[in-house]
This record gives structure tokens, C-alpha cells and sequence, in this order.
């Protein structure tokens, strides 16, 4: 076998064994041949609270441990493939197992991550916001394309999105959106999302096609459940109700069914539209309100509330997290980690893994964000 393969297997044995260690194998499958057993006890669900914890436990130690097996069996064959390939010498198949060996890696490296994913939050599913910043149009149109951009990052990884509140712009695009995006370990991932993205390109709303910067904000925060309790004062929130927007059609529904509440002392602010009723809004709103008020409070735990908060105070030059320019270059570049592509229309399109997966090692390792110089 060849060096560079031999040293590409030899990579992914050493993370698999990482990945076994961290996971703890043997303690882990005893764990869920137990959890196994409490899902078959009728009572289970007499308790739902109790019972969405357990069945959540159970489907991650299920995928934990499901993905080693999947990477070591194709690991194997992989191999099995190689040293047949050159002994009957067919390099087209050395060539093509060794290319799956190259995607087997980045699966690996991604599990790795993944199990780095152990924030009390991160296991959550997560509710994402994005607001257009100043600029009218052109940045009512980005929003847009970043709303697309996460719904479907999410839904080609198996996650269920579900559009809460949209806001429309004048002309174009919207002001404002907020959706639900349910998984497992969806909030681990998206919360290296949060912040101000920058576009650059030519305006498709400029009669002179000449070039625009555009901004908008992102904000991600879990969806918490029943077992984490945030105590809010209803004197302390404002409960306002107004029509429902959208594109029209028979599924909006034009009473004044949504609901907006705003948390005075700390000024956050939520809205949800999706239902047909004020009444599921109201109580819909009031569970992204407390997320909301979690988050805060697990930033400030985290210490990192202090920065994270700057990074959202101006949806501007200077704030931005990651830029994308379509002209007169084509150019992705995330300014924490200094990971870039010149892929535009695949990130566009929902391929933000390399971005993610470096916020996120780059936090789990605690790795100082260098000095790096966006694009022009």
C-alpha cells in the first residue's frame, strides 16, 4: 500500500480511537441496553418530561455509537477494496477507494467535533433569527438569501425546519425572519452562526449595476424544554398582537393572530406567527422567550456575553463575522477562523460544514482568533 494512503488510514484509526475513548464504548453500550430496556416500561410516558429526556439520551448514545461501527466497517472495506485493486493491478480502484477513504476522514473529523458538542444547551434544537441591517432592499434581498442558505444547511442534514415568524421588505426579500430547526445537536452547530454576515456583489436593484456591500445579522439561541425552568415576570413582558404577513395564500392567515413580547428589563424581543391562533402564538412566543432569556444566561456562564453582545450592536462595517463577495471575485472568508472557498453558490446553497466545524474546534480548543483581514 502506497504512503499517502498508508498514512490516510493510519489518520482515521487514530481519530476512531479518539472517538471510542471520548465516547467511553463499553461503558456507553451498557448505558443503552439499559435505556433500551426502561423504553419498553408502558409507565414511561406517564411522565413525558422524564420520557423525552430518556428517548433523547438514547437516540444520541444510538448515533454515537452506530456512526463508529459505520466508519470502522467502511474503513475496512476501503481497504479490502485498495489491496485488491493493486493486486489485480486496477488503479481505477485504487483511485476510488482512496477518494473514499478522503470523504471517510472528513466524516471522522466531523464526528469528532460532534462529540466535542457537550455544552449543557447543545444536544437542544435551536431557533435561528435573521434580520436585514440598513440598506433597504439590497439587504432585505440578503436576508433572504440567508434564511434560504440555513434552510437548507438543515434539511440536508436530516433536521425538520419550520418558519415561525417572517417579516416581508418593501419590495424584496424580508426584514426579519425567525425559524425552528429540530435535530439532534442542531443548537451545537448553529450557534457558531451568530452574528453579522456581509454581502458583496452586483445589485440586482441597481439600474447601473453598480457594486453594493449589504449586511445582515444572525441569532441563534436552544429551544429549551419543560426540565429547565426560567422564571419570568409577566409584569416584565409587553404583549402585543398584530396581523399575520406573508406571501399570501390560503395557508396565512390575515386576523391579528401574532404575537409580539417584549421582555422590558432586558429588551428582548420575540414574535410568532405561525400558528392559526393568537392563542398557540401567544404560548408559542412565550417558549422562544425564555429560550431566549436561557441563552443570555448561558453566555454569561460562559463568560463570552460581554464579546458576543459587541458582535451584535451594529449590523455594519466592523461587526461582520463572515463576508461574502460575488463580484468582481468570487469569495467566501470567515473572519474568526480565516477558513475560506471560492465556492460561492455551495455555501449559498447550504454547504457551511468547514465554516462550523472550525468556529467549533476553535472554541472546543480554546484556539485565540487571529488578526485575519477580510475581502474586499
Amino acid at each position: 500500500m502506497r504512503a499517502e494512503i498508508e498514512r490516510l488510514v493510519e489518520e482515521i484509526k487514530q481519530s476512531v480511537g479518539l472517538l471510542r475513548r471520548h465516547l467511553d464504548v463499553e461503558k456507553s453500550t451498557a448505558r443503552l441496553a439499559e435505556l433500551n430496556k426502561l423504553a419498553e416500561d408502558p409507565n414511561l410516558w406517564n411522565d413525558p418530561q422524564k420520557a423525552q429526556k430518556l428517548m433523547q439520551e438514547r437516540t444520541s448514545l444510538e448515533d454515537a455509537l452506530s456512526g463508529i461501527g459505520k466508519v470502522e466497517q467502511e474503513l475496512e472495506d476501503d481497504i479490502g477494496m485498495i489491496e485488491l485493486g493493486e493486486a489485480e493491478g486496477d488503479e481505477g480502484v485504487v483511485k476510488e477507494a482512496e477518494a473514499a477513504l478522503k470523504t471517510l476522514k472528513k466524516e471522522v473529523a466531523r464526528r469528532e467535533l460532534e462529540a466535542l458538542l457537550s455544552g449543557e444547551a447543545d444536544s437542544f434544537d435551536s431557533y435561528l433569527e435573521v434580520h436585514a441591517g440598513a440598506g433597504g432592499t439590497e439587504s432585505q434581498d440578503w436576508a433572504q438569501m440567508l434564511l434560504r442558505m440555513y434552510s437548507r444547511w438543515a434539511e440536508t442534514h436530516g433536521f425538520k425546519v419550520e418558519v415561525l415568524e417572517e417579516s416581508e421588505g418593501e419590495e424584496a426579500g424580508i426584514k426579519s425572519a425567525t425559524i425552528q430547526v429540530s435535530g439532534h445537536n442542531a443548537y451545537g452547530w448553529l450557534k457558531t452562526e451568530a452574528g453579522v454576515h456581509r454581502l458583496v456583489r452586483i445589485s440586482p436593484f441597481d439600474s447601473n449595476a453598480r457594486r453594493h456591500t449589504s449586511f445582515s445579522s444572525v441569532a441563534v439561541f436552544p429551544v429549551i424544554d419543560d426540565t429547565i425552568k426560567i422564571d419570568i415576570k409577566e409584569s416584565d413582558v409587553r404583549v402585543d398582537t398584530m396581523r399575520s404577513g406573508g406571501a399570501g395564500g390560503q395557508h396565512v392567515n390575515k386576523t391579528e393572530s401574532a404575537v409580539r413580547l417584549t421582555h422590558i428589563p432586558t429588551g428582548v424581543a420575540v414574535v410568532c406567527q405561525a400558528g392559526r391562533s393568537q392563542h398557540k402564538n401567544k404560548a408559542q412566543a412565550w417558549d422562544m422567550l425564555r429560550a431566549r432569556l436561557y441563552q443570555i444566561e448561558l453566555k454569561r456562564r460562559e463568560e463570552k456575553a460581554a464579546a458576543d453582545q459587541a458582535a451584535k450592536t451594529d449590523i455594519g462595517w466592523g461587526h461582520q463575522i463572515r463576508s461574502y463577495v460575488l463580484q468582481p471575485y468570487q469569495m467566501v472568508k470567515d473572519l474568526r477562523t480565516g477558513v475560506q472557498t471560492s465556492d460561492t453558490s455551495g455555501v449559498l446553497g447550504g454547504d457551511l460544514d468547514d465554516f462550523m466545524a472550525a468556529t467549533l474546534a476553535q472554541r472546543a480548543f480554546g484556539t485565540p482568533g487571529a488578526d485575519i483581514e477580510d475581502v474586499d
